[in-house]
């Protein structure tokens, strides 16, 4: 028997060696299993929809070639500090104009409902109601999919084509077979409501990513069936994603510009297509595949957060509190559940996603009251180590891999939901913080094994040269230490890079 570079067995194509192939489907995989693919055969001879689809379908039969894994870079070249000493409480100096903190009434408008996709079960009846604007008629639709999307219950129709869509066999023929039906069928309408749904809740890429893997997950329970089908959709929507053979099952894999940590990956044309399911979860293997990418589909897999994407509000409220030079002080905000649960399946992105995200704001306003009615007359200097001391003593440090058991850089949202953090969790954080309150420039400050940042004020103490400016260091991390006190351990290396923050 024929084998492909897999070592696995190549079925004799179906025109001129029916017998074989009969002898071989019914004593191994039985009659029924035969049928199914007689018919996924019978359906990928109709017409494509797109012309691409042709000349794509001819390239996957080609000879495809065997592609060995790259680990995924790590974040940090040393490990975190596993206890950071605090510093000896030392009051500095106030400079600066007195503060007052404007906080900005943003009124906050639940988003609507795309018509016609998003949808909510009555508990009496099978069918499924669509939201649509007040004073209009409520319209009865049933959906072929239904599932919640972080607070939002989404529907969808299914084109029959892909439905039916089978990897079979489990090799290289299969992954065509399955491409074959999908692209025969009327998918049209599906992508667009897809593409509707992706706007309307604001979705950055990311949000797509997951939005299309739900999708998919919802029509094939099979993982294989279900990564196809993400493949075929991310294609269509202009994504450079491709598919590989590993083991018999199949390997989905994005193409990023920027660096996924901890994320194997492989090589096409000297570029970078990360397997993202397998995030901080070890190697992926050898594998097989392809170095074309489909016609028109170039789009990197972008993980920036610039706007939040638009989910249903979930409020939750949590008080935060914390002790400085004898005095207690209570910060209290309220967070969307939905947002946090989000932000909760990111992989390791580059720490400029991080530093320049946004805060939903509800929790910025609330947090920024709170902060309001304590800084409110003091002068610059002092009102900035107020907040500074508020990140060191709120959270409770520890590293993510004794946290989460792997590495996890958190946004600034996240990091106030937390109980525990560590250094570039808070570095985020104050930055944010410093940021909005006091529209004041900040840089992120890495270290081989530490985040800092650092201000650019007209403060004395230690300070970092970034380009041809010189900027005072304030560590988040190092309890009861002022504007301008580093760590001893730090004070005298060079920083390994630096975070822009993009200011608004």
């Amino acid at each position: 028997m024929l084998q492909n570079k897999d070592g696995e067995p190549k079925l004799f194509r179906l025109l001129g060696h029916f017998s074989i192939v009969i002898a071989l489907c019914t004593s191994v995989l039985g009659a029924k299993s035969f049928e199914d693919f007689k018919r996924s055969q019978a359906q990928s001879f109709t017409k494509y929809k797109d012309e691409r689809d042709s000349d794509f379908n001819k390239y996957l039969k080609q000879q495809w070639g065997a592609y060995n894994v790259y680990k995924g870079t790590p974040l940090y070249e040393k490990p975190k500090p596993k206890e950071i000493a605090p510093a000896k409480p030392t009051k500095i100096k106030s400079v600066g104009p007195k503060i007052s903190i404007k906080v900005k009434k943003i009124e906050h408008i639940e988003p609507t409902p795309p018509q016609d996709f998003i949808i909510f079960k009555e508990p009496e009846v099978k069918e499924e109601i669509v939201i649509i604007p007040e004073k209009e008629e409520v319209k009865i639709v049933s959906k072929d999919i239904s599932f919640d999307f972080y607070g939002t219950t989404l529907g969808f129709d299914v084109p029959a084509g892909i439905k039916s869509a089978k990897f079979y066999p489990q090799n290289q023929e299969g992954i065509t077979n399955f491409f074959d039906n999908a692209a025969s069928s009327d998918y049209e309408d599906f992508l667009r409501k897809i593409k509707t749904v992706s706007k309307e809740m604001n979705l950055n890429d990311w949000g797509v990513y997951l939005l299309v893997l739900d999708i998919s997950k919802q029509i094939h329970s099979n993982q294989d069936n279900s990564n196809l089908l993400s493949w075929f959709v991310f294609n269509k929507l202009g994504y450079a994603v491709k598919v590989g053979l590993a083991q018999r099952h199949i390997v989905l894999m994005h193409y990023s510009k920027k660096t996924i940590y901890a994320t194997p990956n492989y090589n096409f044309s000297n570029k970078k297509f990360y397997v993202v399911s397998n995030y901080s979860k070890g190697s992926v293997g050898r594998l097989y595949s392809y170095k074309q990418n489909y016609p028109g589909a170039d789009k990197p897999l972008d993980l920036s957060l610039k706007t939040l994407p638009n989910f249903m509000s979930k409020m939750k409220k949590k008080t935060l509190s914390f002790e400085d030079y004898g005095k207690t002080y209570t910060v209290s905000f309220e967070y969307n559940q939905n947002l946090i649960d989000f932000m909760a399946t990111y992989p390791q992105a580059d720490y400029e996603t991080y530093f320049n995200a946004p805060v939903d704001s509800r929790t910025y306003e609330s947090i920024a009251k709170s902060i309001k009615k304590y800084v409110d007359g003091k002068k610059a200097g002092d009102a900035m180590n107020f907040v500074l001391h508020f990140v060191q003593k709120s959270f409770e440090y520890e590293r993510d891999n004794q946290q989460f058991g792997r590495e996890k850089v958190m946004f600034a949202t996240e990091t106030l939901y937390f109980d525990k953090s560590d250094c570039e969790d808070r570095a985020v954080l104050f930055s944010y913080l410093v940021k909005e309150l006091f529209n004041v420039s900040v840089v992120g400050v890495k270290y081989k094994d530490h985040m800092a940042t650092a201000l650019y004020v007209p403060m004395s103490g230690d300070s970092v040269k970034a380009g041809k400016r010189k900027l005072v260091l304030a560590d988040p991390t190092y309890i009861n230490a002022s504007i301008g006190q580093s760590m001893p351990k730090y004070r005298s290396l060079i920083p390994e890079s630096f975070v822009v923050v993009q200011k608004d």
